[in-house]
């Protein structure tokens, strides 16, 4: 039932498309307003209205109309995806997080680093002893 919705709907977008390129714009005739006039307003009057204006606001209708149903109806029968069935991405394996998190620090560094984080105290009743932090080296002489 749902795949008969889903054509209609993908033939309504289709006719839609094609009455609303083949509909002349209200633009077309706002050069008769200046000083042609042979037109009331600069784009044209909007009294009565052709078959394909009424035909595309038929079809507008129609395709939120199905769009509406068809989302209720998926909102509440539609089955979720199982995760085991992932398509191309069911091989792909997340990889281990490294034992060690500490951050590796090269060896011959001009920057300064910050202090290392001082660990808690176990009975939790007195805060670990603070480290001092690294003094910055002293910039060279100017030349």
């Amino acid at each position: 039932m749902f795949i008969l919705f889903s054509v209609f709907y993908i033939l309504i977008a289709a006719a839609m498309i094609v009455l609303i390129l083949m509909q002349r714009g209200a633009g077309a005739e706002a050069g008769s307003g200046f000083g042609g006039g042979a037109s009331a307003t600069v784009f044209g009057a909007r009294g009565s209205s052709s078959f394909m204006t009424r035909a595309t606001a038929v079809l507008a209708t129609l395709f939120f109309l199905l769009s509406l149903g068809m989302g209720i109806y998926l909102g509440r029968t539609g089955n979720p995806q199982p995760a085991a069935d992932l398509g191309v991405m069911s091989g792909v394996t997340t990889p281990a997080a490294p034992a060690n998190n500490a951050p590796v620090v090269p060896a011959a560094s001009d920057v300064p680093q910050a202090p290392a984080a001082s660990a808690p105290a176990a009975n939790n009743d007195v805060p670990a002893a603070k480290q001092e932090a690294t003094q910055a080296p002293a910039e060279p002489a100017k030349k």
